[in-house]
């Protein structure tokens, strides 16, 4: 068997079922189960697999007001704030972006009152010059991930 694109195969079959076993992933692989653990050591510590984790529906525990808050920062305070939002447990995912503003955070909170509270209480921080927040309406999509590309051999 070649290992030609395994890496990439072990990181799609991990994604289709994170809590696989080490022998059903080499069966699904059609190698074995040292060769599977070899790669998913050299894979985690490459750091391409950065953990496990569940896949947590944060509407289904009362989470299910998403904010997407965007905010224009003095130059110099951009890691305070980054900091600050990624350190807060209720933001899922903190941007330093281009464009008009200079982050974005995505947050979840149980109600649109603790949402205001939460965007009030940041927006006291005076290197915040300017702030935008969207409520998501409806998530199509969310926390996604994506399969790599395996090449196919001819």
């Amino acid at each position: 068997m070649t290992y030609e694109n395994l890496d990439a195969k072990l990181v799609n079959a991990l994604l289709g079922d994170g809590r696989a076993s080490l022998r059903s992933l080499a069966e699904e692989l059609d190698v074995s189960v040292t060769t599977v653990s070899n790669h998913l050591s050299a894979l985690e510590e490459q750091g391409v697999i950065d953990g496990y984790t569940p896949k947590v529906d944060y509407d289904a525990v009362g989470y299910d007001v998403t904010a997407i808050i965007q905010l224009q920062v003095e130059g110099n305070a951009l890691p305070d704030v980054t900091d600050t939002l990624r350190d807060h447990r209720q933001m899922t995912s903190v941007y330093e972006v281009t464009g008009d503003y200079d982050v974005i955070a995505i947050g979840k909170f149980t109600d649109t009152d603790g949402m205001n509270d939460q965007i009030k209480q940041l927006l006291t921080d005076p290197d915040i010059k300017a702030s935008n927040t969207s409520v998501v309406l409806n998530a199509v999509s969310e926390n996604e991930q994506f399969e790599l590309e395996v090449e196919e051999n001819d």
